[in-house]
């Protein structure tokens, strides 16, 4: 089978700094050609140093970097055929926008015409055709990104790699620029690796989340499948979304086991393939928060279900708009949220103070791997 261009293996990758400290530590990945990927985690995870190293910016203290089936390691960027796209843009402010995205051009010593000619057409697949003539400080952030974007892709990379590009943005603008970034990559056709430490970027923009902390990747995946089934308690916090509770395991029967709640009750969850559990076992399991019902004073849960609940009491409230988040204190597991939509909230609200009852679908749960 043939090796797209721009596929790129991370082969044992290992990148040590005085001679002891791993930032990245035994990285094995393979992100496919023409993939949108996300490497996600916070500060210090070890995600810029390996953009770096797919570039050409640092050289790996151990292991292999394969583009389009080739072990690049010592290769300048410009011989690996990466572009690198950086938090500042850095454009260059007496440029026009033309003269900005074609100034690679100039530095490989195309003429003046053939390089205009590549920019007009690069101008016009990202939209900035309009805006040829105008310098950096004319331009909106969004704009200046497009045009830092566009100076990237001009040089026909086989790989563009982006380091937090959205977060000099405000909060408008980078939801609009996510789609931006998402359509210029199917239009240029190209891999795109893309670093971040927010995961609703990483979610919104990938076909492939790579999730890391401490120099290694926790979990690989479509968004969906790392943000809905969770490996791991780390993954499952870090993405958010669920809810992570621990108990001792009291039976296993079957397809379920039944976990030993910090109220008292028993919670039924279904086992999952590839998790041992035996019976005394601590467990970590997690819920989605908008699988999550609020049964309020005065209120019965429904019967016609099989569910799984806990005994809580509200602590917080925030309105969010489209739905509203209720914070609950479940025992020893701080920090339960349910997302609860606008309308149900409002038409059974509860208060501050309230005892509740938090249910679920019994088989919504899953079991979490022990963390390593």
């Amino acid at each position: 089978m043939a090796v797209g261009a721009g596929s790129i293996e991370l082969a044992g990758l290992v990148k040590s700094f005085d001679g002891f400290v791993n930032a990245v530590d035994g990285v094995n990945i393979t992100i496919p050609d023409k993939a949108y990927c996300c490497l996600l985690g916070p500060s210090g995870c070890g995600k810029t140093t390996i953009l770096r190293m797919i570039a050409g910016h640092d050289d790996p203290t151990a292991g292999e970097i394969l583009i389009g089936g080739e072990n690049v390691v010592g290769l300048a960027p410009v011989a690996r055929r990466t572009a690198m796209m950086f938090q500042s843009y850095a454009l260059f402010p007496h440029l026009n926008v033309r003269d900005n995205i074609a100034f690679s051009l100039r530095v490989r010593g195309m003429s003046k015409a053939a390089r205009h000619k590549a920019a007009d057409a690069m101008m016009e697949k990202v939209r900035l055709s309009e805006f040829a003539d105008r310098l950096p400080a004319q331009l909106s952030g969004g704009q200046q990104q497009r045009v830092a974007l566009a100076r990237a892709a001009i040089t026909e990379p086989r790989v563009l790699l982006l380091d937090e590009p959205l977060s000099a943005l405000d909060e408008f603008l980078r939801i609009q620029m996510r789609q931006e970034l998402r359509s210029m990559q199917r239009d240029l056709g190209i891999t795109f690796v893309h670093v971040t430490h927010t995961q609703l970027e990483a979610i919104a923009l990938a076909d492939l989340v790579v999730v890391m902390e401490k120099g290694k990747i926790r979990q690989a995946g479509a968004a969906r499948e790392v943000y809905a089934s969770p490996k791991d308690r780390y993954v499952a916090e870090f993405l958010g979304g669920q809810n992570v509770l621990t108990g001792q395991v009291r039976t296993v029967n079957g397809h379920h086991a039944v976990v030993a709640a910090p109220t008292g009750t028993g919670i039924t969850v279904p086992l999952t393939p590839g998790v041992r559990v035996d019976v005394g076992d601590p467990i970590t399991i997690a819920v989605r928060r908008d699988d999550v019902e609020i049964v309020g004073p005065g209120h019965a849960p429904d019967a016609g279900e099989k569910t799984a609940s806990v005994s809580s009491r509200v602590t917080a409230i925030e309105y969010q708009g489209y739905f509203v988040k209720v914070m609950l204190d479940a025992g020893n597991n701080a920090d339960f949220v349910v997302y609860v939509s606008e309308r149900k909230f409002f038409t059974n609200p509860v208060n501050v103070g309230d005892a509740v009852l938090a249910t679920w679908p019994v088989d919504h749960a899953r079991i979490l791997a022990h963390d390593h």
